[in-house]
């Protein structure tokens, strides 16, 4: 069974099935995805990270359902109810629900009132009724009769006779299929506000008298609605019947049922029954059942929509471009409770913290400027990392005033800061900072984000980033899953610095676990820096399978073998070694030696072992050893005097970071405390059905405030900078979600679900907001 589930998998992603094969069997065996993706090109045919992510995630599934598959058999052949015809159906099936489809009639259940009628001796009743519409029902229902099973009259042996055929087409996997493939088509979702919950569930009153097709309910209306029935707001339903008049009770699924059993009703005494019988089959068992299926197969995609989202949006904030190993001073501001202040050095090591009250209602701002401008002259300071949580925009201001009135020429960048509160006040940072108040931990978090986004970021659970789209809506197991996968491919494309690392970002990398990070640590700390990988091998409990899988992944600046500095694995530096004696050179002048490694041929060094793909990657890497695969360091600039959504006029053309994209626009932070929503339809003039193709998270760019509702803080922003404010721009016609305020908790914001009020481009858009 596994040669077909590879044959399968091979068919879904639209590659070779050896390729999957090998791929199952390195997995398996025990490799990491990303050790795979980089260093067994060669045995996978080149599988990339995604394709793999993609092949593990289905082979569970496969493997689940064989699983599955091998118990439904057991259980059917115990019974001694399993037909040759039977068990080719269920080996054929090749999605969990037709399985379970075929399993209903055998499935061990409680006694049904079919079961009961049957113990009664009424199948034969029913039988005749069903397959022979010529027999009087009440005359053939005289014949059976039994006192001792409480069929008294006709009436109860109808019943039973009646209770009997609608369990078989309840349980008719084949007639299940075609209904829903029918309702899938055809099918409406229908939401409605529960009678007198109208005031209290404003927020949801876009959805109390709405349907639309079930197949095709964005992921983010999906999860809306679903949550405002999950808080008793709204009823949803599933219309199996749009567009028929209500006073016509006869759904066109009781047509399929009728035709699937080749029953063409008429006159016949006995047809007044069968109808009765279809009837009640498809609204007592059928539909209820298709309706709970069907819902639930809507907020499974919705979800897996959601989940993708937070993951693309997760990986853009992780490889977004780092400042580099600069002294940074970082700061959180703050009104009442002051601005946090922390100064670290080139590689993050905490050097200076201060508590500051610039703004209202201390107003100590001469004190303030004095205590940072001593710490940026003491610690040599070369950038300022400024968290965009509340009082940013002053700190802003008030750090700008400072460099000009000092003349420093010191480069002040505004950070995200979502998440830096969650990891001040966890277990990890007590560990890193057990002496530190926990208010000032948050500083030191934006001044080393600033430095390397990737690093630090790996310390906060991923939910908590504060990028996601109904993250609290979705299966929290299926997102910590994504998210974990997300930020371990992340790690090990970047490369980790084997004597710099954080226990946190060390657990990240390919074949460590949590233990042998600390166990790294406690060496480094115990025996000082590593000076070759080799010495790895001499960590507690780190073992040759581990070593295997992290080696590649983990870089020695300026250590005995120059090659520890690159992604060069430590199995292939034979291969460097051949080259270089093969062109009478030394290894360490091939490193950067660009125009001799341009005219070198990787078939010439192949072996056994490494093949073409392998000496290739070798060759680009002895090229540029260690390369950041991350873009160049980039910041946005805000606009002076703009820092509050008073501030904001229509047409005003502003510099911003994107901060979030869903997937009815993208978010972006232009310095006023909330971000703008730019809906899709105005991101670019050619037509878009995915933001991500325009924009990404950490993208600076050029908006356009095109709407402004200060009451509610909420900003209708364009990229298309010719777009005039108050007309419609919504040239694709979409309408979607809007953004949160950033009063919310800052790791669910962009997750609002208030409606707006506002007219014009973006008021459907705004007013579809929901959580």
């Amino acid at each position: 069974m596994s040669q077909a589930i590879c044959h399968m998998i091979a068919q879904e992603l639209n590659v070779r099935s050896e390729q999957v094969i090998a791929a199952v069997k390195l997995i398996d065996d025990g490799n990491t995805v990303p050790f795979i993706a980089r260093y067994r090109k060669e045995v996978t045919g080149g599988l990339d990270d995604t394709q793999l992510r993609n092949l593990d995630s289905r082979l569970s599934y496969l493997r689940e359902l064989d699983e599955r598959r091998q118990t439904i058999l057991k259980s059917i052949e115990d019974q001694g109810k399993l037909t040759p015809e039977l068990n080719k159906e269920i080996l054929d099936a090749d999605s969990k629900t037709r399985l379970e489809d075929l399993y209903l009639p055998y499935k061990p259940k409680r006694r049904t009132k079919g079961q009961i009628a049957i113990e009664a001796g009424l199948e034969p009743l029913a039988d005749t009724l069903w397959n022979h519409p010529q027999t009087d029902p009440e005359t053939e229902a005289q014949n059976y009769l039994n006192s001792e099973h409480n069929i008294d009259d006709t009436k109860a042996a109808l019943d039973g006779a009646r209770a009997i055929i609608m369990e078989r087409i309840a349980e008719d996997a084949n007639l299940l299929e075609t209904i829903r493939q029918y309702l899938t088509r055809n099918g409406e979702l229908v939401s409605r506000v529960i009678t007198g919950k109208e005031q209290e569930g404003e927020k949801f009153k876009d959805y109390f008298e709405h349907h639309e097709p079930i197949a095709k309910v964005p992921s983010h209306r999906a999860l809306a609605m679903l949550r405002g029935r999950n808080e008793g707001f709204l009823s949803l339903s599933l219309n199996a019947d749009p567009g028929q008049e209500e006073s016509v009770r006869q759904s066109y699924c009781e047509t399929l049922i009728a035709e699937h059993y080749h029953i063409h009703l008429s006159e016949a005494p006995a047809d007044n029954w069968r109808k009765q019988v279809i009837s009640w089959a498809w609204r007592i068992k059928v539909s209820m059942h298709m309706e709970t299926e069907l819902m639930s197969a809507m907020k499974e995609r919705a979800e897996i929509e959601a989940i993708d989202v937070f993951a693309t949006n997760l990986k853009d904030l992780l490889m977004a471009a780092p400042a580099g190993p600069k002294a940074t001073l970082g700061l959180d501001p703050g009104l009442r409770t002051g601005c946090k202040v922390a100064v670290v050095d080139a590689t993050g090591k905490v050097l200076a913290t201060d508590t500051i009250y610039p703004h209202p209602p201390q107003k100590q701002y001469d004190k303030a400027m004095q205590s940072v401008a001593r710490l940026i002259k003491q610690f040599n300071v070369d950038l300022i990392a400024i968290g965009n949580g509340t009082a940013s925009r002053e700190t802003d201001a008030f750090t700008a005033d400072l460099l000009k009135q000092a003349g420093l020429n010191i480069q002040k960048v505004t950070v995200s800061e979502a998440g830096a509160s969650v990891y001040s006040a966890s277990e990890l940072a007590a560990n890193e900072f057990p002496d530190m108040d926990v208010s000032l931990r948050g500083a030191v978090s934006i001044a080393r984000r600033l430095q390397d986004p990737l690093a630090e970021l790996v310390k906060i659970d991923p939910k908590s980033i504060g990028v996601g789209q109904y993250q609290h809506d979705v299966s929290q197991s299926l997102l910590s899953k994504r998210l974990d996968a997300v930020v371990e491919d992340c790690v090990n494309a970047v490369g980790v610095d084997l004597n710099t690392a954080s226990p946190a970002l060390l657990t990240r990398v390919a074949g460590l676990s949590t233990t042998l990070a600390q166990n790294i640590v406690n060496y480094r700390d115990e025996n000082g820096r590593f000076n070759s990988r080799s010495e790895l091998k001499k960590v507690a409990r780190l073992g040759p399978k581990a070593f295997e899988q992290c080696a590649g992944f983990l870089r020695i600046m300026d250590g005995k073998n120059p090659l520890d500095a690159s992604a060069v694995h430590p199995e292939a530096y034979p291969v460097v070694k051949n080259i270089a004696e093969h062109n009478n050179q030394a290894v360490k002048t091939l490193i950067g030696n660009s125009e001799f490694l341009r005219n070198l041929n990787a078939v010439d060094y192949t072996n056994e072992n490494f093949g073409v793909p392998t000496i290739t990657d070798i060759i680009k890497e002895l090229d540029k050893p260690g390369r950041d695969p991350r873009p160049e360091f980039k910041t946005a600039t805000f606009a002076d005097g703009i820092t509050e959504v008073s501030d904001l006029e229509p047409g005003m053309i502003l510099e911003g970071v994107v901060s979030n994209v869903a997937n009815f626009g993208a978010f972006v932070d232009i310095g006023v405390h909330q971000d703008g929503l730019v809906h899709i339809s105005a991101l670019t003039d050619r037509f878009v059905s995915d933001p991500r193709e325009v924009v990404k998270a950490g993208d600076i760019v050029k908006v356009k405030v095109m709407e402004i509702d200060v009451q509610r803080k909420r900003i209708g922003l364009s990229m298309r900078l010719n777009d005039e404010p108050g007309q419609d721009n919504r040239s694709q016609g979409r309408t979607s979600p809007a953004p949160s305020k950033k009063s919310q908790p800052r790791q669910r914001r962009n997750e609002d679900t208030s409606g707006g009020a506002m007219s014009g481009a973006f008021a459907a858009a705004f007013a579809k907001a929901k959580r």
